[in-house]
């Protein structure tokens, strides 16, 4: 601000405020500097990071192209079939929906995509027409209202198993003796100017990571009723939900941390490692909470997260913030855990409890061999530890370890017993001695369940909880961790989540996902959660 000798002030409390005036200016302008300073850098930096997730993803599907059209030479020999091949295609078309979405995000100011030609929807697809009025204004109550036009649109809608389209009718007004013109502002949906509606892409997602029907077969299936969707388009929407649904599916991984006791397990799913042609192994980790087996009354839930590693570091981040009672098989990335933090003195202690069932399986499958009695002798006194954890189910903690401590601690006692002296009688290297020393060097976690009656005999629940997304892993063949699937992990944590509490997936995601189209707040996400759906409720 430039003011010419003449046009100053001579009174002295005016060129105070004035000197005082442009400080405040200056300093708002340098604010507003470091503002869009900050802005740039974070949009360079969350470009960075989308251009190499894109040249990895571009690196694999390069491969996979190669897979399938590349000479006989140059074809990968990964033992996987065609079906594979066209999954890991879907994933890596996910994974890039999902960094474009990331994008969109970060550019807040994008002007909305206009609508793209399409072909028509079939004719014999059942119409429902909607008429969305527009709100009155008061100045205009009492006039003619005159008919001018109206904008329409389409939308796939989906009642299983019955295709039908929503047609979106929205009146033009005029008012006679009033300028302008009325109209209701169209609805908000997820994918913006797209042709599916909120409960086609729940019923997509739901079909593929609740009911492991991989994209290609829904293409397939869709197409026997004159509907045309390719897998690539539905896998970009996949992609996109993972985006939108992410803070969900954190949420639901906190709320899980939240509790005294939680399960945690992982699962390998096959991988394509970038650029190199060769398959390699990815994790699904999970981690599980269900407090009603001791009568808690907290909903059951259960988190997966996708990573490139089995490796303890990525249990450390999942896990970071947890204290409590940590139920698990012997895995070693469990147990560094626990005395990582003991060691550290940590406020976040975890104990860890150990899985009777693992045990169980080992010695099982040589009591069925006939080549251990040990076996057998054990196999029959577990059997009736099981027993009476039919009875404990349900009951509160105390009467549960009460009840343990009477019938069951003995048993325990008893086996151990017969371990230590069988173990001094068998060979080093045997089958025998192998399942002896991984109870006995896991004795304080497995008696644990005795004392504590929040804790199970068995992992089962996590258990129960991995093993549909084992479904699936028969046909995937995963693009890495940046691929889809973080997209599987997200989804899967919502829909097993819901089915953990006997809620129908598809109608909950539905309801979800328009809620979140029309802008539901962030501070009320407790109220997505599947455990809180009313079907009745508006969304």
């Amino acid at each position: 601000m430039d003011f010419p000798p003449h046009d100053l002030p001579d009174d002295v409390d005016a060129l105070k405020a004035m000197v005082l005036a442009m400080a405040r200016e200056q300093a708002a302008k340098e604010a507003r500097l470091k503002a869009a300073e900050a802005e740039i850098a974070r949009l360079e930096a969350v470009e960075k990071s989308a251009n190499e997730r894109i040249a990895n993803l571009t690196s694999i599907l390069k491969v996979l192209q190669r897979t399938q059209h590349g000479t006989r030479s140059e074809r990968l020999r990964l033992g996987v079939n065609d079906e594979q091949v066209s999954f890991a295609f879907e994933e890596v078309e996910t994974g890039l929906s999902a960094i474009q979405s990331e994008l969109d995000h970060a550019a807040k100011d994008k002007p909305k995509r206009a609508a793209r030609p399409r072909k028509g929807f079939a004719a014999h697809l059942e119409r429902i027409e909607e008429v969305i009025e527009p709100e009155i204004p008061a100045e205009y109550v009492g006039l003619e209202k005159v008919l001018i036009g109206e904008d329409r649109s389409e939308r796939l809608d989906v009642v299983p198993p019955k295709f039908r389209v929503i047609v979106t009718r929205r009146p033009k007004y005029t008012f006679r003796g009033h300028d302008g013109v009325l109209q209701a502002l169209a609805p908000a949906h997820i994918i913006e100017s797209g042709l599916p509606t909120e409960r086609l892409l729940a019923y997509i997602a739901v079909s593929k990571y609740a009911d492991g029907l991989p994209l290609y077969r829904q293409e397939a299936i869709y197409l026997r009723d004159g509907v045309e969707i390719s897998r690539s388009l539905m896998a970009q929407w996949m992609g996109h939900l993972g985006f939108e649904l992410q803070i969900c599916a954190d949420y639901i991984l906190e709320r899980v941390k939240e509790g005294e006791r939680i399960f945690a397990d992982e699962t390998t799913l096959p991988t394509l490692a970038p650029g190199s042609g060769k398959a390699t192994k990815a994790w699904l980790w999970a981690y599980a909470r269900d407090d009603r087996p001791y009568g808690g009354t907290s909903p059951p839930m259960v988190a997966y997260r996708f990573e490139d590693s089995r490796g303890a570091d990525c249990v450390v981040r999942h896990l970071a913030g947890f204290s409590g009672i940590l139920q698990v098989d012997g895995y070693s990335a469990y147990t560094s855990l626990a005395k990582t933090r003991a060691k550290d003195g940590s406020n976040e202690t975890i104990r860890l409890a150990g899985c009777w069932a693992h045990l169980r399986r080992k010695f099982y499958d040589l009591h069925i061999s006939g080549v251990s009695k040990a076996a057998t002798d054990t196999i029959i006194a577990m059997t009736e530890l099981w027993r009476i954890e039919d009875e404990v189910r349900g009951r509160d903690a105390d009467s549960r370890s009460m009840l343990r401590q009477e019938k069951s601690a003995t048993i325990v006692s008893e086996l151990f017993d017969l371990w230590e002296k069988e173990l001094g009688k068998v060979s080093g290297k045997s089958k025998t001695a192998e399942a002896i020393r991984y109870g006995l060097t896991r004795r304080e976690a497995l008696e644990r369940f005795l004392t504590d009656g929040r804790i199970e005999i068995d992992s089962n629940i996590v258990e129960r909880a991995i093993r549909p997304q084992t479904i699936t892993r028969k046909n995937s063949l995963f693009a890495g961790s940046e691929g889809g699937g973080r997209t599987w992990a997200t989804l899967a944590t919502l829909l097993q989540t819901a089915k953990m509490n006997n809620v129908d997936p598809l109608d909950w995601l539905s309801q979800t996902l328009t809620r979140i189209a029309k802008g539901w707040p962030v501070s009320e996400l407790e109220a997505l959660m599947p455990w809180n759906f009313k079907p009745d409720a508006i969304g």
